[in-house]
């Protein structure tokens, strides 16, 4: 149930400084619960990880309460009243009795409302879980050529794919233009993976880069482990990004690469409240 996650994200945002993007928040959870590799493999029917599930409901509780600020999509902030002071387990209880009551109409039947936009933001609605399938669907070729039109959509020049060069893993390259005086070259690996990428992928990546750019990128249509993530920050060897499944569609959002925008109308029930 989503409300084992009440109280330690409050806390991990407390250790985090009072806020935190959604990936550092999930990593900190992570790390606390001792979450396993199974646990985040398992999926629900939608295609979206259980843990995740879980995860995105309790901020949805947290912000509705006031606990949790998610005005910044990109940062998720306690409130006055979150660091105030501790919550206990049942004050959890409470916060989800009052909550999950506002679903009721005054007739007592139950409303399904629409997601919020934080649901928005991080519940995979069926549009990504569509495209996450058709992008792992790509062949690998097709694959490398569409991450080097996004790399093109998000700033890079001389965006060049490799191929099956047998280049030691390395599927292209391509120039950031930092500013008008300062470019980076870039080499980027693409992989259509459904299994989280380990960190011995992310070291076989650094050894094929290494002395031959100054930063790489990893592009898979799955996740990564919590030590490729590390091994992908660590000291004394150039960094590497990650881009997971989760932010390649985010992306594509961003850029409106393969997405077709259009708008939907909710019936806002409070509105008419006051008319019943």
């Amino acid at each position: 149930m989503h409300v084992q996650f009440f109280v330690p994200i409050l806390k991990a945002l407390r250790e985090l400084g009072g806020s935190a993007t959604p990936a550092e928040l999930k990593d900190k959870l992570i790390e606390m619960l001792e979450i396993t590799e199974e646990e985040l493999e398992e999926k629900l029917k939608n295609g979206m990880a259980r843990i995740d599930n879980q995860i995105t409901w309790s901020k949805i509780y947290l912000v509705r309460s006031g606990l949790l600020d998610a005005s910044d999509p990109e940062v998720l902030r306690l409130t006055e009243g979150a660091l105030s002071r501790d919550y206990s387990d049942a004050d959890v209880l409470s916060i989800f009795k009052k909550i999950h009551s506002g679903f009721m109409t005054k007739r007592g039947k139950t409303v399904q409302q629409k997601p919020n936009d934080l649901e928005i933001a991080e519940e995979k609605s069926p549009h990504a879980v569509e495209l996450l399938e058709v992008l792992r669907s790509l062949p690998p070729e097709g694959f490398e050529r569409l991450c080097q039109r996004l790399l093109r959509s998000s700033g890079f020049t001389k965006v060049v794919v490799k191929g099956r060069s047998g280049d030691g893993g390395i599927d292209g390259e391509g120039i950031l233009e930092i500013n008008p005086l300062v470019s980076v070259k870039v080499i980027f690996q693409s992989k259509r993976y459904k299994e989280a990428v380990s960190s011995s992928h992310i070291r076989d990546f650094r050894g094929a880069m290494q002395g031959r750019a100054e930063k790489g990128i990893f592009i898979t249509t799955g996740r990564f482990t919590n030590d490729a993530r590390a091994e992908a920050l660590r000291e004394g060897v150039p960094p590497i990004e990650l881009v997971d499944g989760d932010k390649l569609i985010q992306l594509f959002e961003q850029r409106q690469l393969g997405l077709k925008q259009k708008v939907v109308y909710e019936v806002d029930y409070a509105f008419f409240h006051e008319y019943q």
